[in-house]
Formats: structure tokens, sequence, C-alpha cells
């Protein structure tokens, strides 16, 4: 299958920026369709909550998580980085949590996030595929990926609860604030709107 016909899917070896789902209504109506899949719908929460790469999300174990509480936290080693970097557990994902443990009931060595083909955990080509699976299910337009996931935590952060750059910057592990700007995509939008603030 040649991917020419695919806006959506990169060329080998090449990489497109996919987007955020910029609207709080839709990250909440994908979590709605997610329900049916605990498995799904916990990845989908811990993803979007967390804003860490789905590639050290997927590696996560069940005792990894297991006995964690409402503000819990587990220090992650990135994979790219090499930097520690915190998963956090809020109520959402908690509750998401809960539901998969009492549904599953996996052992404590199984990977969080299972693959269907053999022993080992989703891989991120599957996740992309999740990913752009419910976008096209509530008919979100454009570019969606694993990426989205983690990008979708820092734009509703921002347009949501007005966090700061600096701050997303430090949760990202970038080097600067104007690299998470350009990351998120929506500088131009952010620029705009502080030159129609009213001074004196």
């Amino acid at each position: 299958m040649k991917n020419g016909g695919n806006k959506n899917h990169p060329k080998k070896d090449s990489k497109i920026a996919v987007q955020p789902i910029r609207k709080e209504q839709d990250v909440k109506t994908i979590a709605n369709i997610t329900q049916k899949n605990p498995r799904n719908h916990l990845l989908f929460l811990i993803s979007v909550n967390n804003g860490i790469r789905i590639a050290d999300i997927i590696k996560l174990k069940v005792k990894d998580v297991k006995d964690m509480k409402v503000g819990g936290t587990l220090i992650i080693k990135e994979s790219k980085t090499g930097k520690d970097n915190i998963l956090v557990i809020n109520k959402t994902v908690f509750k998401a949590l809960k539901n998969y443990m009492d549904k599953v009931q996996p052992d404590d060595g199984d990977y969080l996030f299972p693959s269907r083909k053999g022993n080992s955990h989703l891989q991120s080509q599957a996740v992309s595929k999740l990913v752009k699976k419910w976008a096209k299910d509530i008919h979100l337009k454009g570019r969606f990926g694993c990426h989205t996931l983690r990008k979708t935590f820092g734009y509703i952060q921002r347009t949501v609860y007005g966090v700061g750059f600096e701050i997303l910057c430090k949760r990202y592990n970038h080097s600067s604030p104007s690299i998470t700007m350009r990351y998120l995509g929506i500088q131009d939008k952010e620029v705009y709107g502080i030159l129609l603030n009213e001074i004196g």
C-alpha cells in the first residue's frame, strides 16, 4: 500500500507535525468513547493528563502504578533525553486506573498497556493508529498521532488553565519557552491576544 494517498501518513523516515486536540469538549468526548476499552481509556487519560512521551508511557508495568493513589507520583527517566520526569495520578487518571485494575485484573509483571500481539507492550505506531481512529470517530479534521496526546496536555493547560510557557517548558524538558510555544502551535494566537489587552 502506497503512502502517497494518505496525507496523514508520513513517508518513510520523514516526520509530520501532528496537532493537539484543541477543544476540551473533544477531549471529554474521546474519554467517553474509549470507556468500553479499559486499556485504551487509561492510555488516553494518563497521556493527556501528564504530557509524557508515549514511548515512555507504554513501557510502564502494572507493578509501577497499581498501588498509586490520587496525588501519587512516579519518577520516569525519559528515553529520548535521559532526564527525569514525573507521572502524576490525578482524580481522573486514578478513576481510569481503578477501572482498569478491576476489569482487567492484570498481573504485577504485565505491561500496563499490553499489545495484543505477543507478550510486549503497545508500540508507538499502534498508539498513533488509535489516536487517528479516535479523531476520525468524532469527526476532527487535521493531522493526529501519538504525539497528539502529549501536545493536548500542554495546549489545554495553556488555553484553558492559563499555565505559563515557562512552566510547560519545564514539564516538557524543553530547552526554552520559545520551543514550547512553537511546539504547541499557538504562538501567533497568543501574540495577537496580548495586543488586544488595554493599557492606560
